[in-house]
């Protein structure tokens, strides 16, 4: 758990090499090859016009969360096991996509959670993690998930 943080800590405070992908009024999704594994790294940047204890109801990693009422690509959210207030290990489900092509995938994760109440900073991150509780079930591809995540952080107004 603390690894990914601290992955999710330099990937936030290397600004080199990003390159721009896509742009919304509301977005901004940038790109960069990864060091870790072959393939790329995606962040997406915005300011919600919301407050940091509703945007932290949106994503915070509980079941039964507002994360499958928004998100088109998680159809299911478990906690497998609280390891403590702030770690659990979760998984995840996604929907099959591409009329069927791409298979229903399942994601087992850690997960370790922070959101600071007196100044509204959250952060959530995640890598892959095998569990006992949680083997590979039938009709999902086991996914697997580099470091990944989200820094909530107020702008002033």
């Amino acid at each position: 758990a603390e690894a990914a943080a601290e992955q999710l800590r330099l990937y936030r405070r290397d600004p080199d090499g990003w390159r721009g992908c896509r742009s919304t009024d509301e977005v901004a999704v940038s790109w960069r090859p990864s060091a870790e594994f072959a393939g790329n790294l995606y962040k997406g940047e915005g300011i919600l016009p919301a407050s940091p204890q509703n945007v932290w109801e949106c994503i915070k990693p509980v079941a039964g969360g507002l994360r499958t009422k928004w998100d088109q690509n998680v159809k299911d959210f478990e906690v497998i096991e609280a390891i403590s207030d702030t770690v659990s290990i979760c998984r995840t489900t996604t929907p099959s996509a591409c009329m069927r092509i791409i298979s229903p995938r399942e994601f087992v994760d850690v997960v370790p959670f922070l959101y600071v109440k007196i100044i509204g900073f959250m952060k959530k991150n995640a890598t892959n993690v095998e569990h006992p509780l949680c083997p590979p079930q039938p009709n999902f591809v086991r996914g697997f998930n580099y470091p990944c995540g989200c820094f909530c952080i107020p702008v002033p107004g």
